[in-house]
């Protein structure tokens, strides 16, 4: 009889979590129920990844809550017309954020301030 190995598996990244998160959040961009699958990945991590992952969770999670505001204000403010250039505004606000983020769990680097309302 011969003795069968185990396949080998790749170690799993601590960033592989995030960089989801943000793919979820890429995605939601064309099927916005994405976006609420990603802050509840991200909101169960958080408490069990050391500390560069809990950086970027925080900042994803922010991210959905803050883009949740803009996109409501935009929409009560797209009665007088201004709403409409908000809500490019946060479509730019949400690129621009999950792009530098993406790239910096890429890189494998924390975000460093992730409290900001920027980026």
């Amino acid at each position: 009889m011969t003795e069968t190995q185990p396949p080998a598996t790749q170690p799993v990244n601590e960033m592989d979590g995030p960089k989801l998160v943000y793919i979820l959040y890429f995605i939601s961009l064309v099927v916005g129920i994405t976006a609420i699958a990603g802050v509840i990945v991200a909101y169960l991590k958080r408490g069990e990844a050391g500390a560069k992952p809990a950086s970027h969770y925080t900042f994803l999670i922010r991210t959905f809550w803050i883009g949740l505001l803009f996109a409501v204000i935009s929409a009560l403010t797209a009665v007088i017309g201004i709403g409409f250039l908000l809500a490019l505004a946060t479509i730019v606000w949400f690129l621009i954020r999950t792009i530098k983020g993406f790239m910096m769990a890429m890189d494998g680097k924390p975000v460093p301030d992730p409290e900001t309302w920027l980026w």
